[in-house]
Parts: structure tokens; C-alpha cells; sequence
């Protein structure tokens, strides 16, 4: 696989790989936002993994109202129009995660997102399908919300918010539209 530190921009033939996580730059775009932010304490970050991947890690707090963590991507042109599903390469704990994505610049807003079950101990290709994401708003659904456009997504995230207090690590090593 070909080490990326930026979203990589291929033409709009399917699939697309958005990220590839091979080189340690990689991960310079990305930032964590956790439940800190309502006054929780858990944390995160995304770091790279000499081994050539990216690692989601951190730690969930049910203290103080918390019980999230996340990363995100600074906005870049993300959209992949004609796509049906978003392709994972992942190692994860055995823990449920979602990727969210957002078609918009800001900060605070609505997301889509659509869980997914990271297999323990050994890597997986997973398919997150385009009809699964719901649009949420700080974790809460919103009702009568247009479906995701791939063609408009900015910018991608990961998303921990099990209820489950305690240490987690997903290893990714792509996020490509197909």
C-alpha cells in the first residue's frame, strides 16, 4: 500500500481511497474531540504505528456525564460520488465503533454515522454501506434528515460511545469508498 499523508484524490472512478495510514505523516490531519467538551474526561488520539497503520486509542470515562471519545479529519475534499459503501481495513478489540462523516467544515453540527463491530485480534476488511448512516447531532438522531451524500463528505471520523468504561485501540490501516 502506498504511504499517503493527506485524504488521497483519485479520479472519480470507484473505488476511492480516502486514507491510507503506511506513512507516519498520515496522521497529522487528524484531531481527537472528547466528551472534555461537556466536561467528561475521557480522552484519545490517533497516532501512527511503526508497523504502517494508524491506531485510535485512548481511554472512556463515565465520569462526570462523559462516556465518549473520538477523531476526526481536518476538511478535504472527501466526496465519492456513485459510492454504496465506505471499506475499512481494521484490527480492533473487540469493541463497537462507528465512522462518522460529515459533509460540512464545521466544527459542531450534524454527522452521520453507522456503527461497526471491530474484530479482536486480527485484521478485517469491513463494508460500512452508505444506507446505514444516520444523521446525528451530538450523538442524537435527527429525525426527517436527508440521507448521507458521499459526493459531499468533508470530513471523516471515528467515534467510541459504548458505554463501556476502559482502555481501546482500533488499528486502521485504509478508508476507501466504493
Amino acid at each position: 500500500m502506498v504511504a499517503h499523508a493527506r485524504p488521497l484524490r483519485n479520479d472519480d472512478s470507484m473505488p476511492r481511497e480516502l486514507f491510507g495510514f503506511g506513512d507516519p505523516a498520515s496522521v497529522a490531519d487528524w484531531y481527537p474531540i472528547d466528551d472534555a467538551v461537556m466536561g467528561g474526561v475521557s480522552h484519545s488520539r490517533l497516532r501512527h504505528d511503526a508497523a504502517g497503520f494508524a491506531v485510535f486509542e485512548g481511554v472512556v470515562s463515565l465520569d462526570r456525564g462523559g462516556g465518549f471519545a473520538s477523531v476526526r479529519s481536518r476538511p478535504h475534499d472527501l466526496g465519492a460520488a456513485g459510492a454504496v459503501a465506505y471499506v475499512l481495513e481494521v484490527r480492533g478489540d473487540g469493541r463497537r465503533y462507528k465512522l462518522s462523516l460529515r459533509t460540512d467544515e464545521n466544527f459542531d453540527g450534524a454527522s452521520y454515522q453507522a456503527g461497526f463491530d471491530a474484530p479482536a485480534a486480527a485484521w478485517a476488511t469491513l463494508s460500512v454501506r452508505i444506507r446505514d448512516f444516520v444523521a446525528t447531532f451530538r450523538g442524537r438522531r435527527i429525525g426527517g434528515a436527508p440521507p448521507l451524500d458521499a459526493a459531499r463528505v468533508r470530513q471523516a471520523g471515528f467515534v467510541i460511545a459504548d458505554r463501556q468504561a476502559g482502555a481501546f485501540a482500533l488499528a486502521i490501516r485504509s478508508i476507501r469508498a466504493e
